[in-house]
């Protein structure tokens, strides 16, 4: 699938851009996250999977996958979007030229990456700004390991009641909570428009603790798994 200046790959495909996350055609999520060592594994696990999606034909029900760059220079956050849960089965069910198993296996290639796989999540809320988004520069995984559906929606739910409808803080672009299938995993994939501008934010109201930080402690069934920060998309977009 080659890239035209543009940043345009054929079949309609966006190239190396953030995903829209609240897409209308999107019916499941996959997130997994790989710790590739240091910035050499970080960059082969990205070129990987580049190389890989080059002239692979994919199927009507794929919208998204892109993968991202840890700040920390070894960490890598992958975020797929798919029309529905059995359109995805049946793209890893499919033998068809191998195309499934070549992009799977990209992070593979580089020792000490990969593991289980990707978890299932579905988009549950967003807080949105005000107007008219600014681009995002930057995504931070914020995670929360969770004990069922019940404890996970009164987690997002209850951050919502605390904070509003609106998404806070200068710098900060949009907050997307996904829940995980099987209720033990809660994502927020926060879009923001630089690291630094996460960091501020962070330094200035939640450092110190402050009412979301008490509520998310004090909250049974609840335990944060802290953030990462993420750059540099590669990746495929369905236009």
């Amino acid at each position: 699938m080659r890239k035209d200046p543009a940043g345009v790959a054929g079949d309609g495909f966006l190239v190396d851009v953030f995903p829209r996350v609240r897409r209308p055609d999107a019916g499941t999520v996959l997130i997994d996250e790989w710790d590739a060592g240091g910035r050499e594994g970080q960059r082969a696990v990205l070129e990987g999977a580049a190389r890989a999606w080059e002239g692979t034909p994919l199927p009507a029900g794929f919208l998204s996958r892109v993968l991202f760059a840890g700040t920390d220079g070894r960490s890598v956050l992958d975020y797929a979007q798919w029309t529905s849960e059995a359109a995805h089965r049946e793209f890893v069910r499919s033998e068809d030229t191998g195309r499934s198993g070549r992009i799977a296996a990209a992070p593979d290639a580089v020792g000490g990456v990969g593991g289980e796989g990707p978890a299932r999540y579905r988009l549950y809320r967003s807080m949105l700004p005000e107007g008219e988004p600014a681009a995002p520069g930057c995504v931070v995984r914020v995670a929360f390991r969770t004990t069922g559906h019940d404890a996970a929606r009164e987690l997002v739910d209850g951050l919502f009641g605390l904070v509003g409808e609106r998404q806070q803080g200068a710098g900060a672009i949009a907050s997307h909570f996904h829940l995980g299938e099987d209720g033990t995993r809660v994502v927020n994939y926060s879009e923001w428009t630089t690291p630094e501008a996460h960091q501020r934010v962070v330094d200035a109201q939640l450092g110190g603790g402050g009412d979301v930080m008490r509520f998310i402690h004090g909250l049974p069934g609840v335990e944060p798994l802290g953030f990462r920060r993420y750059t540099s998309p590669r990746g495929l977009v369905r236009a």
